[in-house]
């Protein structure tokens, strides 16, 4: 297309062969290339698409090694239970609930054992029999409340333990981790994985122990009155033990990790279909986005069958054992001689013989699910021990930086150990006061060496000096609060547009008043009827591209930085917009250190200086005028192939 016209149109082969202005895009295309490929920095792999520098292994080995998303890990073992009980004093409340429960389960034993006991004395009538039945019983009974309390106690304090070091842990993790970290992931740690802390877990504590008290005292009582079902109990508990450790245990925690793992995909993929669902739509692909999401969502919940499937074979042996225990109890009953045993204890063996079966199941199924649970622990402790932004270790003055003056030394940037430089050995000095335009084709490493300067990507070699001061020796907070960048995407937060000019309240209304009109956006607020407590939506959606970057711009005159960076902060606004950022931009931070990612190269003409970049590496740092004197300097390259596609546009 050229001046809104469509001159030539067809397939790929049809065009190269009879269109002029295609042929002509296509050798420029072809140039660049060969002109990459003649300096001998890059290749790309026509296997995987990736580019590599020369010498680096090409193969799909490396490429796996060296992605930046890594797959994500699985624990292994039992150290969850104690990472659980150490959070907020578990073991103390966890320990009382237990002798509570103790207590409760002794009264109602002692409760069964006193109504078998003096059922056929004549020296009980029948009003102090159940008198002291129901006091034992209701007694114990509070004990019961007690144990609950404790263990919602030891709930809450859990939870509020893990979800604060969560937040603590994430809000202080650097950059790269969110890069290297699919949302997904973190996501369904801080929702499924936490909501089972909340809800699931200590309850599954305290079950798992009652069911398993319960049980025992089943066992116990029915074998202090029959005390030969011992020769059949001892060995019995040992299948027991050997079919829930060997056989499901192993099997069903590994399902859980399964489960865990391929959930973080579900969310990462369902929220970028939710992005990008117009562009769906346009290419009528909604039935295979659909499919797909389908597969992994099989492919997420298999686990549950597998793991329903071996708990039902579990339960269905394990009540064939002790079924064959209250047997036996029966028939050694039978068999010893009448009067052996009074009828009172006969039915009260016969009563917890039958509740033995159940107490004996959901005490396995307890402990299941509780080893079931525990994966959410694991997984959240993985997001405890999370790399952590340095802090400050260099006192500053309250005015630096007050020049500006930006050194960088022999500057190298990798975005992971295992990755290739990004950056490679650059060294200049932006003097105080300068404006500095970095330009490059896209991959040449002029974001990243933005990020470089505010620390999102620490340095692997050398060093950025801010007015003499190693930026390594200053906390990341205190950076970046003395840095101002005008990002290419404009954020606001949900919130006010008080709260988005002034989060931290540092400023008064005049101020924000003036910086709102400098920026010309004092009238669309006072239009509003909130004026500065206007409602300001989601990443700013009740506003347009333009004034959301024009609020940037107003955020960043109430800070007053010495040091202003653009990040092709015009490369997303109009032209009306764009002429009110750089009027601004000239009147108010004249006196500033300015360094502009340029997208429009003719953005850059008029800076001070020039730093052209090519494949991480500085090719030329030097005035514009002199480098677009230079018909074979990078820049100029740059700017004729700007002016080349704008007037085919």
């Amino acid at each position: 297309m050229q001046n809104g016209e469509v001159l030539e149109s067809g397939n790929y082969d049809d065009l190269l062969a009879r269109g002029a202005v295609f042929r002509d895009l296509v050798m420029a295309h072809k140039d660049v290339m060969s002109t990459l490929d003649a300096r001998g920095t890059t290749t790309v792999s026509k296997k995987t698409g990736l580019q590599h520098r020369k010498g680096e292994d090409c193969t799909p080995e490396a490429s796996k090694f060296n992605q930046l998303t890594k797959d994500e890990k699985k624990e292994f073992g039992n150290a969850a239970y104690l990472d659980y009980m150490k959070q907020a004093n578990g073991f103390f409340y966890y320990g009382l609930s237990t002798l509570s429960y103790i207590v409760f389960l002794s009264g109602q034993m002692a409760s069964n054992w006193w109504m078998a006991s003096e059922v056929e004395s004549s020296e009980t009538n029948t009003g102090k029999l159940i008198g002291v039945y129901s006091a034992i019983g209701l007694t114990t009974g509070a004990f019961l409340f007690i144990r609950s309390v404790l263990i919602v106690i030891m709930g809450l304090a859990a939870s509020r333990s893990f979800f604060n070091s969560t937040m603590d842990s994430l809000f202080s993790a650097p950059m790269s981790f969110f890069d290297s970290t699919p949302s997904g992931r973190i996501l369904s740690r801080l929702s499924v994985d936490l909501s089972i802390l909340d809800l699931d877990i200590p309850f599954s504590f305290g079950f798992s122990i009652s069911a398993f008290l319960s049980a025992l005292a089943n066992l116990g009582m029915t074998s202090s009155v029959t005390w030969q079902i011992l020769v059949i109990v001892v060995p019995m508990m040992y299948i027991n033990r050997l079919l829930q450790v060997v056989y499901n245990l192993a099997s069903a925690r590994e399902l859980m990790r399964i489960n865990g793992t391929t959930k973080a995909p579900i969310l990462n993929y369902f929220g970028e279909a939710m992005s990008g669902a117009t562009t769906i739509r346009a290419f009528r692909k909604q039935e295979d986005f659909t499919r797909k999401i389908l597969d992994m969502i099989d492919t997420n919940t298999s686990p549950f069958f597998h793991n329903f499937a071996a708990r039902e074979w579990l339960i269905q042996r394990l009540e064939s054992l002790w079924s064959a225990v209250l047997c036996s109890s029966a028939l050694i009953m039978v068999i010893l001689p009448p009067g052996t045993i009074s009828p009172g204890f006969v039915g009260l063996v016969l009563s917890y013989g039958l509740s033995l079966n159940n107490s004996q199941v959901a005490s396995v199924q307890n402990q299941c699910n509780l080893a079931n649970m525990i994966i959410s622990v694991e997984r959240i402790k993985q997001y405890l021990s999370l790399p952590v932004e340095t802090s400050s270790k260099t006192g500053l003055w309250p005015s630096w930086p007050s020049e500006g003056k930006v050194e960088l030394h022999n500057l190298q940037i990798r975005y992971s150990a295992d990755a290739p430089l990004v950056l490679r050995g650059i060294t200049c000095t932006f003097e105080s006061g300068q404006k500095v335009g970095v330009v490059g084709r896209t991959g040449s490493g002029k974001t990243t060496l933005i990020s470089a300067l505010f620390r999102i990507i620490d340095p692997a070699g050398g060093r950025i000096l801010i007015d003499g001061v190693d930026i390594m020796t200053i906390g990341v907070t205190a950076l970046r609060s003395r840095v101002s960048i005008i990002p290419q995407e404009p954020t606001l937060f949900r919130g006010t547009v008080r709260f988005n000019l002034d989060p931290f309240s540092k400023y008064t209304d005049q101020k924000i008043w003036e910086a709102l009109d400098k920026c010309q956006l004092g009238e669309s607020v006072r239009e509003k009827n909130l004026k500065l407590e206007s409602f300001v939506g989601d990443d700013g959606e009740n506003w347009s591209v333009g004034e959301r970057q024009l609020f940037c711009l107003a955020r960043t005159l109430l800070k007053r930085s010495q040091i202003l960076v653009l990040d092709e902060a015009t490369a997303s606004i109009d032209n009306t917009t764009d002429a009110v950022l750089q009027k601004v931009l000239g009147d108010e931070f004249g006196k500033c250190t300015t360094i502009t990612v340029a997208h429009r190269i003719p953005t850059v003409v008029s800076s001070d200086m020039v730093l052209a970049l090519e494949d991480g590496l500085l090719m030329e740092f030097d005035r514009p005028a002199k480098l677009l004197g230079n018909k074979s300097s990078l820049f100029c390259r740059l700017v004729a192939e700007y002016w080349s596609n704008s007037s085919l546009e």
